[in-house]
């Protein structure tokens, strides 16, 4: 730390006052022969006492199991999972549950339900870019349909999502679902919604948009746990013992180290 100090006070002093370069090379002078005083001419070691204690590790994890990776390394992989079917269940409640708060903003904002769904729609309309409020806050057939196809894919898709994400936090998976991720999706479109949808960046009130995609997270979360797990190839490879629930002193043992 004192050598890269010196060496930043020299560089520093090369453009402003040789006093500075001097101090730098009065800090990086002591810092290389104490550096050096400590391999030569024998190294400084330093002996540390070891007590050698084996200590169990046991977790309350019952869908993720310890797949070996290398000699000291071993990967969580899910024993568990949901099929698709269930992300697009998930998807679709959270999507139908997600419409409230988007029809409930636009009611009390612009006093139309369409507003919301107009604006989705905007996203794929260059021309209407330039609208204004009462022309979105109107009933358009050709919005609502293109509102609903876009509405309909991104819920699939994120209810697929979630199906596969929601095993691997097997502890509190609605939490995850309802309140993590709905944050972690808001932040990424934040970011990226200027180039996908200009008019959507323009005129999104962010904190509804949270709330409804806590609604959605919650709603999809909750029917997707809803859904029976199946078996991944990880679970077929574990030995027959641990597939069958059977707790040998051999497992134990192996487990524990």
């Amino acid at each position: 730390m004192v050598l890269a100090l010196g060496i930043a006070l020299i560089c520093t002093g090369m453009v402003t006052h040789w006093v500075i370069a001097l101090l730098g090379l009065l800090l990086v002078l002591p810092a290389i022969v104490g550096w050096f005083l400590e391999v030569l001419p024998a190294e400084n070691v330093v002996h540390i006492p070891v007590s050698m204690e084996i200590v169990p590790v046991t977790s309350t994890r019952t869908t993720r199991a310890h797949s070996p990776v290398g000699e000291h390394h071993r990967m969580l992989l899910p024993v568990e999972t949901f099929n698709v079917m269930a992300g697009v269940k998930g998807g679709l409640a959270g999507g139908t549950a997600m419409i409230l708060p988007a029809a409930l903003y636009g009611l009390i904002r612009y006093h139309s339900i369409w507003y919301a769904t107009n604006l989705l729609a905007a996203g794929g309309f260059v021309s209407w870019a330039g609208q204004s409020d009462a022309f979105l806050a109107q009933f358009r057939l050709l919005g609502l349909i293109a509102a609903s196809a876009i509405h309909f894919t991104a819920s699939v898709l994120i209810g697929l999502l979630y199906g596969a994400m929601l095993p691997m936090y097997p502890k509190k998976p609605i939490l995850t679902a309802g309140f993590v991720a709905p944050f972690l999706w808001t932040g990424l479109l934040y970011s990226a919604l200027g180039i996908i949808s200009p008019i959507m960046n323009q005129r999104i009130n962010w904190a509804w948009f949270v709330v409804s995609q806590i609604f959605f997270g919650l709603v999809c979360g909750y029917v997707v746990n809803l859904q029976v797990k199946v078996r991944t190839p990880q679970f077929q490879a574990l030995p027959f013992a641990v597939r069958a629930g059977i707790h040998t002193t051999a497992l134990d043992e192996e487990d524990s180290q």
